[in-house]
């Protein structure tokens, strides 16, 4: 079959082909992320994609030009996925609603970047590199990753806020993640982790660093820096929600700081991240101020 002699039109026929495809998924994970704390973002990252496409809508012209390797390679990756879904439907497999979105969407993205590299070429997809990226923020994690990343940084976060109690000289007895006070027993569950916050702020830091600094070492830094700032924002709320239970009234447990408290914390926490943003950009910034002149030397035309 022949393709389309314009790489735009094809891209778009091929686009609205895989949406009709996935029609039913798309719809399913729309659903799925509005009823989720964790995927409450998930709606936002076309729109986030697409604004960033725009923004290199310049340097995009002239670059067309169809690279079909690159497109075998994608295509055939979400081709694998689809198939691999099926199998496990095939076998009777327990897929939950959340890893089964997650295969799907993987397929429909991968099945989208093959159709990229098809009808507008490797020039055009290596510009759009980080946009098409962010689009796989739509396919939700593997259950077994959220469990993993749920641990990690509920007992890390409980490390923290035992360091901070600590470390003001509140009597504590500690088993594990249970914290023992005065008046009160208190355990850092699962919900504790912050996953969703420290989700939301890795894909912060990582728009930040590619629309505001320029060297990826740099970008690398500000990401990885998420994750102890994520941890200690854990530890402050753990450790505030502790002091407020022994020095104000042990009903605070069930105060809306405990239970909707989340996004005041968050917040909390972009301040050094901000900060941090600051300094790295600041640090980027061409050193080509004048440099103040010396008494007697001649001065230097521009």
């Amino acid at each position: 079959m022949e393709l389309p002699k314009s790489p735009g039109v094809g891209m778009a026929l091929f686009s609205g082909f895989l949406v009709l495809l996935f029609l039913s998924s798309l719809r399913e994970l729309l659903l799925y992320s509005l009823n989720s704390d964790l995927y409450s973002y998930i709606p936002l990252i076309p729109f986030v994609s697409g604004y960033l496409i725009w923004l290199k809508k310049e340097k995009l012209r002239g670059l067309l030009d169809r690279s079909p390797q690159a497109a075998l390679l994608a295509l055939t990756t979400g081709a694998g996925v689809l198939l691999t879904y099926w199998i496990l439907v095939g076998e009777e497999w327990q897929v939950s609603r959340n890893d089964k979105l997650t295969l799907m969407m993987s397929a429909f993205l991968s099945l989208l970047l093959g159709g990229g590299f098809l009808f507008l070429g490797a020039g055009v997809m290596r510009v759009i590199a980080f946009p098409a990226g962010m689009l796989f923020f739509m396919a939700p994690l593997p259950t077994f990753l959220i469990s993993w990343i749920s641990s990690f940084l509920q007992h890390a976060s409980a490390e923290a806020g035992y360091a901070m109690l600590s470390l003001v000289g509140e009597p504590i007895l500690r088993r594990g993640l249970i914290f023992q006070l005065a008046g009160i027993t208190i355990r850092v569950a699962e919900e504790c982790s912050g996953i969703h916050s420290s989700l939301v702020l890795f894909i912060t830091s990582l728009l930040a660093g590619y629309l505001f600094l320029r060297a990826p070492w740099k970008r690398a830094v500000l990401t990885l820096a998420v994750i102890p700032l994520a941890i200690l924002r854990n530890g402050l709320r753990i450790f505030t929600i502790a002091m407020l239970c022994v020095h104000v009234d042990p009903a605070m447990i069930d105060s809306p700081i405990h239970h909707r408290g989340g996004p005041i914390f968050f917040i909390l926490s972009l301040v050094p991240f901000l900060a941090f943003l600051f300094v790295l950009r600041r640090s980027e910034r061409p050193k080509d101020r004048a440099a103040p002149a010396i008494p007697g030397s001649p001065a230097k035309n521009p």
